[in-house]
């Protein structure tokens, strides 16, 4: 199912399809999609957009599709565009044409938006983790060889002499900024792009405070043309994420 090309009257060349499709990086996001789509359900429903019955309906086949992925019952395939259309293609056909409401009031830009800033958010926190362990085990290193001695090197020169702990200390204070670092690409990217549309909101009554809030972000975007065309925290990440193996 393609989720654009509505004017076309005959299907596009292979060769378009695969110039267009993400589907090959873009299914390990399968868990953010349905994580997303489950929250943009709940608040359509909460804001009377469908009912109560469509919306639990909806949610435990997503469920369902999320658990068949990952017991490996169900395989993402390529015939697919990307993983937003896989999801709701198969949506489709266990629930028909309820299946079809879970796309009310959205478009693929802004989920595009949201389940890359859902993906990174978590690597971005579990790369933090793995800084904090690290530094954990330089610490516990630093406090048993507080009277170790070594050299000092400058310019490749051996100088002053130095305890080992002094030397293992300074790159704990490099990691130290490299978790600033992460903490700041956290805090600036937390905001929700639910709700953008493709690029200039929507008609319906949203109520994108309320999604932001399901999904553990700040709050949502203010701009919807920058909520679909962000990607800043990307640069920022694998910034980070240089500095960090530079260290």
């Amino acid at each position: 199912m393609k989720l654009w090309g509505g004017r076309f009257t005959k299907e596009e060349n292979q060769l378009v399809h695969n110039f267009n499709a993400s589907i090959t990086f873009d299914q390990k996001f399968y868990h953010q999609d349905i994580q997303g789509s489950i929250a943009h359900v709940t608040m359509l429903a909460k804001q009377a957009i469908i009912t109560d019955a469509e919306r639990d309906t909806i949610i435990s086949a997503l469920k369902e599709i999320c658990s068949d992925i990952e017991s490996g019952k169900l395989q993402i395939t390529e015939e697919y565009e990307d993983i937003h259309s896989f999801v709701e293609s198969v949506l489709i056909e266990r629930t028909g044409d309820t299946g079809k409401k879970l796309h009310t009031g959205r478009s693929r830009n802004d989920q595009v938006a949201l389940d890359m800033k859902l993906y990174t958010r978590d690597e971005v926190l579990a790369t933090d983790e793995l800084v904090k362990e690290l530094m954990t085990t330089l610490l516990d290193l630093m406090k048993e060889h507080i009277d170790t001695y070594m050299p000092g090197f400058t310019h490749l020169q051996k100088a002053q002499p130095v305890t080992l702990a002094h030397h293992i200390g300074a790159y704990f204070e490099m990691f130290k900024r490299d978790r600033s670092r992460l903490h700041d690409i956290h805090e600036r990217m937390n905001y929700c792009p639910l709700g953008a549309g493709a690029l200039a909101g929507t008609t319906y009554p949203l109520d994108r405070e309320y999604t932001a809030s399901l999904l553990g972000f700040t709050g949502p975007t203010l701009n919807s043309m920058d909520s679909v065309s962000d990607r800043d925290y990307l640069i920022e990440y694998l910034s980070a994420l240089s500095t960090i193996m530079m260290h």
